[in-house]
């Protein structure tokens, strides 16, 4: 990431009257989205000039005694590249000026509609892309000094950057173009989405759109490869009858595979994996022919070895992430968000699938060849094994041949899987239905009194989980009662619901005993003594008043008293009255009055997780005991000397919690009611530099104590993730947590859009969430260097 003062692109100082009227708003975000892309372009334009400099003097020795390659093999790598430079190189020359010399009417359309019209020279390229890198490839291996060149191209770093080059390779300029069409239309869409509709370039960007998304729907076609007919040994069409992702058990570990079972075959495949803009292929593991496919009896199953199940925290975790990402990919289409941005949704929805299904599966599938050799799958239910048994024994029932496929039969088999497959994406959804109540948001309080009808003293402790988005996660946990048939906690939590419609409370007996360590993942287990659920009724909880109740489990009873208070209540924040305490007065007030930069309740409460509890298990997320957050937020407020020693001995969930009450009690968010729209349109972006562009703009536009205080979380948060296989708390659970706290959308902003709480949190919650993610997952951002004079880009293009 590097500055772009070079340019002289003014700092944009139009942030206090950013979103003032409708069309203001449009055309600013438009600056940016433009300056952004900009940017992003000049990279490009190096990235070309980079491929291009080797070609003259390649060239030149071509007709020589000695040449390193022929004119047509110089030819066939370097074609069109000069083309593309040229209308880029021009594009950019005409675009510059405009922003620079920023007027909210200047016109760019059709530089963008000259751009799509041009892009006839792309389809060009594609056409010859494969052949290019082919020919590239021959000729490094044939050739020691065109090698050395291919693999070391030097390209030009934006002028007054660090970096003044980087080394790339020629296959990854040379896929530069192809990339390229798709960023230009990612940009189209958010310059559309900022242009108003009467601006003289709206008409233009959007011909320009139609042009480039009709161009890259034909060169997908294009690209992919044409069915091949495939035939048994008994010359009828093998038809593909049944396939999908199944965990395999291979040398002792877990692999996804994809199994097709055809008319007369078994096959186990794997994605190949192949550079960037190669076609995927299936890379065949094994095949057995259904003549010789046998299955085990259940005797020899049962004595095959034990599978260790997956540690269930981190089940949870993965579907926590589905989920996140289902909603959003919801809410980006409720938006009619852009396609790329969808795209990119659904390809980290599907690396968390792919990780769940690998590691969730407990239930052996095992087959055997009769020639000898036998595989185990593991499926996740009876009902999955039973339909695949079936499905090949009613293929078994035709007259069936035994046969070998001779490797190129086996590579056209395997080649028609991919075209031929039904299932495409990994079976695991985790979310509820559209349709369904969206439950509760807001605040949760919850006293678990005590519990009755243990037949034995035991150590007791309950845990309480609500649903969130479809998946439980668990959110407080009471202490342990010692050696006692009738435990009394009296403990209060306040638990965040998000969409929630179930509590669950479960009553477990705390094992002490070393040796009933689980090997797998090292920790004691806790015999549940007893489990029970409740629905969270809105007309019975939306009360002023406690409602106690009792919840029966396997004979044993818990009381307990719940109430609740809605999201609405609890975005309106209260200023304190009494402005010489910490909670609910200005960041800047107490700042100024300490004298220091970030105040002192966030720099201890940090400094006590960081010292005893970053390895605490859900971290954050867990509730601290309401008494002990109200009696430490009573020391900070009268500022006791005790402070120090009652830290050191309160439990860590407490001090988490009263650090997450402090901002939530802020009379603004931390990141400020005047620049929330403004976040919430920056993460809306698709085009990475011009989200870049914006966001770090943003954080510029903070007051310092605002800034500081954010920045000193934002790295505190990052040295907890790093011990999330420890504290099982990644930083999107982190993200999750602060998200809504440190960014809400003020009163009037709520009261202006939205007409419930639950509409408030369906229609911001994930978009806060992904800008505090968006920041976790930044390099590291120095205050000094932020506030420079500059705008920010990202080189990654």
């Amino acid at each position: 990431m590097e500055p772009l003062s070079h340019r002289g692109l003014p700092r944009l100082s139009w942030i206090d009257t950013l979103y003032s009227v409708e069309a203001g708003k449009g055309l600013e975000m438009r600056k940016l989205v433009l300056s952004g892309f900009l940017a992003s372009e000049e990279i490009y334009i190096n990235q070309l000039e980079a491929l291009l400099l080797p070609m003259k003097p390649l060239k030149a020795t071509a007709t020589t005694s000695q040449p390193v390659l022929t004119i047509q093999q110089i030819e066939t790598i370097f074609y069109k590249i000069q083309d593309i430079y040229e209308i880029h190189k021009e594009f950019y020359d005409n675009l510059c000026p405009k922003v620079q010399q920023w007027d909210s009417q200047v016109t760019m359309g059709h530089l963008f509609q000259k751009l799509a019209s041009q892009l006839g020279v792309y389809k060009a390229f594609v056409d010859n892309y494969k052949v290019a890198l082919e020919t590239a490839e021959k000729c490094s291996q044939s050739n020691n000094q065109f090698q050395k060149i291919s693999e070391e191209l030097k390209v030009k770093g934006p002028k007054d950057s660090k970096d003044s080059h980087t080394s790339v390779t020629m296959e990854a300029l040379l896929y530069k173009p192809i990339d390229r069409v798709t960023r230009s239309t990612l940009v189209l869409h958010d310059l559309l989405k900022h242009t108003p509709v009467d601006h003289p370039d709206y008409p233009l960007l959007q011909d320009a759109l139609r042009i480039s998304q009709n161009f890259l729907s034909s060169i997908n076609e294009d690209i992919d490869p044409r069915r091949t007919a495939v035939t048994t040994p008994k010359g009828e069409t093998r038809q593909l009858v049944k396939d999908g992702f199944l965990v395999e058990m291979s040398e002792s570990s877990r692999k996804l595979r994809h199994v097709f079972l055809f008319t007369d075959v078994l096959l186990c495949a794997k994605l190949k994996k192949t550079s960037a803009g190669k076609h995927q292929q299936y890379d065949c593991k094994w095949y057995i022919p259904l003549a010789d496919l046998v299955f085990p009896s259940p005797e020899e199953s049962e004595a095959s070895p034990h599978v260790h199940p997956f540690p269930d925290h981190e089940l949870e975790d993965m579907k926590m992430k589905i989920s996140a990402l289902k909603s959003e990919i919801q809410k980006e289409k409720a938006n009619k968000g852009q396609s790329r941005a969808i795209e990119r949704l659904k390809k980290k929805m599907f690396e968390n699938e792919f990780l769940l299904l690998l590691n969730s599966p407990t239930i052996p599938f095992r087959i055997h060849n009769r020639n000898g050799k036998s595989y185990l799958f593991l499926l996740s239910s009876d009902y999955e094994r039973s339909e695949w048994r079936e499905a090949i024994q009613k293929l078994q029932k035709k007259d069936l041949q035994a046969f070998v496929l001779s490797s190129v039969e086996l590579q056209v088999l395997t080649g028609s899987c991919f075209k031929l497959r039904t299932v495409h994406n990994i079976p695991v959804t985790s979310n509820k239905d559209d349709d369904e109540s969206p439950g509760l948001y807001g605040f949760l309080h919850v006293i678990v009194h005590s519990a009755k009808g243990f037949k034995q003293s035991a150590n007791l402790y309950c845990t309480l989980e609500v649903d969130s988005f479809g998946y439980f996660v668990s959110k407080a946990k009471t202490r342990v009662f010692r050696d006692t048939t009738e435990p009394k906690w009296d403990e209060e939590f306040e638990i965040e619901l998000e969409g929630s419609q179930s509590l669950r409370i479960l009553c477990y007996e705390k094992c002490y005993d070393k040796t009933k360590v689980n090997k797998d993942n090292n920790e004691i287990v806790d015999k549940i003594m007893g489990k029970g659920q409740i629905q969270l009724d809105p007309q019975t909880v939306e009360t002023k008043n406690w409602h106690t109740d009792v919840i029966e489990m396997n004979g044993i009873k818990v009381e307990f008293s719940m109430k609740f208070t809605s999201r609405d209540m609890s975005l309106k924040r209260t200023p304190s009255k009494k402005q010489t305490g910490v909670f609910g007065v200005k960041i800047s007030v107490v700042t100024k009055r300490e004298r220091s930069k970030v105040p002192y309740i966030v720099r201890q409460c940090v400094e006590e997780v960081e010292k005893r509890g970053i390895e605490e298990v859900g971290i954050y997320r867990i509730s601290g005991v309401a008494t002990d957050i109200q009696a430490l937020k009573a020391v900070f407020d009268a500022n006791n000397k005790d402070i120090l020693l009652m830290l050191s001995d309160m439990d860590i969930n407490a001090i988490a919690g009263t650090l997450k009450l402090y901002f939530r009690e802020l009379p603004e968010p931390l990141l400020t009611d005047r620049l929330y729209p403004a976040f919430m349109e920056g993460i809306a972006l698709s085009d990475p530099a011009a989200k870049e562009n914006c966001m770090m703009h943003l954080l510029r536009s903070l007051p310092d104590p605002n800034l500081i205080t954010f920045l000193f979380l934002l790295e505190h948060l990052k040295r907890v993730a790093e011990k999330e296989p420890i504290n099982k708390m990644s930083l999107h659970n982190l993200a999750t947590v602060f998200g809504p706290t440190l960014l809400r959308p003020s009163e009037v902003e709520s009261k202006a859009h939205l007409t419930s709480a639950a509409d408030i949190w369906s229609h911001d919650v994930m978009a806060q969430v992904q800008v505090l993610l968006y920041y976790l997952q930044h390099p590291p951002i120095s205050f000094a260097e932020l506030k420079r004079n500059t705008l920010y880009f990202s080189t990654d293009v």
